[in-house]
């Protein structure tokens, strides 16, 4: 044994041939903590001063290779200054050099996956090999910042600028198959094949079979590019990607730490690229995704503990077929959790069943799953038109996905309250309506909460667990259990009209609203907005939430806070109801909507209304620039979020934010309404709500909110 430490081993076996191998000893995948980095150098360090070496090979003995960085010890390194960030990156850009830097063949062998660093470690051997599952990739521009270990150097000079320039600044990661096509990789090997393919193909190179100095050399030296090719490949990539990259820096970064590094040799190279992470490092946006990141894991650590307090879900049960029950029973489904769907007719369940078969076949279309999994799938959704005592005795769940009816919702809640067995957890999948209220119907409340999924339920990923005044632990740990189960982020609020994502988004179609009124045109609206970040405007966003919806719950939030959302004069909303444009579902709202050759849906903009907004626009039109319709747009929410912790309606800044962000698409590069608003500080965040104090309690700041902005408080411990 040359080096055996708690993360990595190194050995030479009777070939001469090196084996590094990644097996941590204290975690359950492989991963660049400390530990590992200070392991990996001292390895390092005994394999270069050890004689008669011929190759060397590395593998995991964990079911994947290395997954990437540990962010945890990353954002400690981000507090750094830069300087300090450059010197920690060359240190770990030295290890990863003398690995390339050995006088003989090298070979990673990757099983399961290799992301970030861990694909930036494969890069430092000549070759590479991966099992038929596994995926490689450099995803770190999704946390704000760019490969800083050699990956903007390495990977263009292997696999030429083009091909890098697909992967790096969309943060791709890559199946087996595609990562062969484009040459990151040498070849696909069986799993348990893997390393004796790869010692096979060392001993090739060994023998001068393979020629491995000029992969090496190759990766040593400048970008052998024409010039005149080089501007074309940059200038396309570049005008690309800043179009898809709104609020994103790193995208661009990547771009430009290419283009400028791409006459250097590598050692040249790796300093522009240590520059440009560490820049992006310290940027707000970095911050935001990586404290993004963090609130995640946070949250899975909460859901962890709270689903301890109930039970794993063996087998649920979801009333009514339609958009949202058919979408829970195929998550369900997918998620190998039998569903029974219950509807009281047979064209609703035969509609569920359909839109269960058509999501499954997408899959099997894709390539992601056969037609025996998608089989699978369907057999775990039972339709049925009756209770049956049996079936619903079994069941450890059930969600109420019946229409946004009070009434209804109350009798159907008491009838299956008489068919499920003592103890099974009851949920209402409801958007506004009090839980508390709908608990009245039922016998033991302590057995029920709320659980409001997101349409679509299969691509939403969050879940808000409504917690009762009489919900129990058991009740609410079963809800969270059966949502982490079908790979969810479940986020548990307190009970009150709108719950968290609710109550605060119809603030900013509030906001919305008011400019309307004042004469601002609604494109003007939506475009500041999408610039801002947001995936679609106001204007958008409610014709795909849906006119009527948006009435009815809106209604719910005016009766809950008529101080401030309950509006004073007619709006374009009710316009856009009364005249029955109720958004894609009808075909027109504010925009019209009509399928494109491939049968996609695309909005176009309707020249009537303009003409309908005149009735609520008596004043005429006006023109706003796009920050003051920014802020005007972002206050309410931001302020009625704050209110909601203030509340205790949500326990934490990390949970409203990631709530936010997955739940109505808040710009994941400002981290969220709170963390945004430590970002501009709220001494500055007071003062911009006092300019538009005019506009009524909606941008009207808390007493709590004007005493923290004196103290200099922020909602996020830095």
């Amino acid at each position: 044994m040359l080096y055996e430490g708690k993360s990595v081993q190194a050995s030479v076996n009777d070939d001469g041939i090196v084996e590094l191998v990644f097996n941590s000893q204290y975690d359950k995948i492989n991963k660049f903590d400390k530990t590992t980095l200070d392991d990996l150098r001292a390895a390092v360090d005994c394999i270069k001063s050890t004689q008669g070496v011929k190759g060397l090979i590395s593998y995991s003995k964990k079911d994947k290779y290395i997954v990437g960085a540990d962010i945890t010890e990353f954002g400690a390194h981000f507090q750094k200054s830069e300087e300090e960030m450059i010197k920690w990156l060359g240190w770990c850009n030295d290890i990863f050099s003398d690995i390339e830097d050995l006088p003989y063949p090298t070979l990673t062998a990757i099983n399961g996956m290799a992301l970030g660093g861990g694909c930036e470690m494969s890069l430092s051997t000549d070759y590479r090999i991966i099992d038929p599952k596994g995926i490689i990739g450099l995803p770190e521009v999704g946390l704000g910042i760019m490969p800083g270990w050699g990956g903007t150097v390495r990977l263009p000079r292997l696999i030429g600028v083009d091909n890098a320039l697909e992967i790096i600044p969309a943060g791709k990661s890559i199946k087996a198959d595609a990562a062969l096509k484009k040459h990151l990789v040498d070849a696909v090997v069986e799993s348990d094949k893997l390393v004796s393919v790869g010692f096979k193909m060392l001993k090739q190179a060994i023998d001068g079979k393979l020629n491995w100095q000029e992969r090496s050399e190759r990766k040593k030296s400048a970008l052998k590019l024409p010039m005149m090719e080089a501007m074309l490949v940059f200038q396309s990539a570049m005008g690309m990607t800043k179009a898809k990259s709104r609020g994103y820096l790193a995208p661009v970064e990547s771009i430009k730490t290419i283009q400028t590094a791409a006459g250097m040799t590598r050692d040249q190279a790796l300093k522009v690229e240590s520059k440009g992470f560490a820049r992006l490092a310290k940027s707000s946006v970095a911050q935001s995704l990586t404290g993004l990141f963090m609130s995640g894991e946070y949250i899975k650590r909460k859901a962890k503990k709270q689903a301890s307090a109930g039970k794993p879900v063996q087998k649920a049960a979801v009333l009514g077929a339609g958009i949202m029950g058919g979408g829970i029973a195929y998550t369900s489904a997918s998620s190998r959790i039998p569903i029974i769907m219950k509807d009281i007719r047979q064209e609703g369940l035969n509609q569920g069943m359909s839109e269960a078969a058509k999501l499954t076949a997408k899959l099997v279309k894709r390539g992601k799953i056969d037609e025996a999994k998608m089989a699978g799938v369907l057999a775990n959704i039972t339709p049925t038109l009756s209770y049956g005592k049996e079936d619903f005795a079994s069941v450890d769940i059930v969600v109420e996905a019946v229409t946004e009816n009070p009434k209804v919702k109350k009798i159907v809640l008491a009838e299956v309250e008489t068919k499920v067995t003592p103890g099974t957890v009851i949920t209402t999948n409801t958007s506004s309506i009090s839980v508390d209220f709908l608990a009245e119907a039922l016998k033991h409340p302590e057995n029920f909460c709320g659980m409001h999924f997101f349409n679509p339920v299969h691509r939403m990923q969050l879940v808000e667990i409504i917690r009762g005044e009489k919900s129990s632990d058991h009740a609410i740990g079963t809800a969270v259990a059966y949502a982490s189960q079908m790979k969810k982020i479940p986020i548990v609020v307190r009970d009150c009209p709108g719950f968290l994502v609710n109550r605060v988004l119809f603030p900013y179609f509030a906001g919305f609203q008011l400019l309307v009124n004042e004469g601002v045109d609604f494109l003007q609206v939506d475009k500041a907005m999408e610039r801002f970040g947001w995936p679609m405007g106001p204007a958008y966003l409610l014709d795909v939430v849906g006119m009527d919806t948006a009435h009815h719950a809106g209604a719910v939030m005016a009766e809950g806070y008529p101080d401030r959302m309950k509006p004073a004069e007619k709006t374009s909303l009710n316009i856009m109801v009364d005249a029955g444009r109720y958004g894609q579902k009808t075909g027109k709202g504010f925009y019209q909507y009509a399928p494109d050759r491939k049968g996609r849906i695309k909005k176009a903009v309707d020249p009537e209304v303009h003409a309908m907004l005149t009735e609520v626009q008596a004043s005429g039109t006006k023109e706003l620039s796009a920050q003051e319709i920014q802020e005007r747009m972002m206050l309410p929410m931001m302020i009625e979020t704050i209110r909601c912790l203030e509340e205790n309606i949500i326990d934490t800044p990390n949970e409203a934010d990631t709530a936010l962000i997955y739940g109505i698409g808040f710009p994941p590069f400002l981290g969220g309404a709170l963390n945004y608003a430590d970002q501009l500080g709220l001494k500055s965040l007071c003062e911009m709500a006092d300019k538009y104090a005019h506009l009524g309690k909606l941008y009207e700041p808390t007493e709590k909110m004007r005493e923290m902005a004196v103290s200099g408080q922020t909602y996020y411990q830095k």
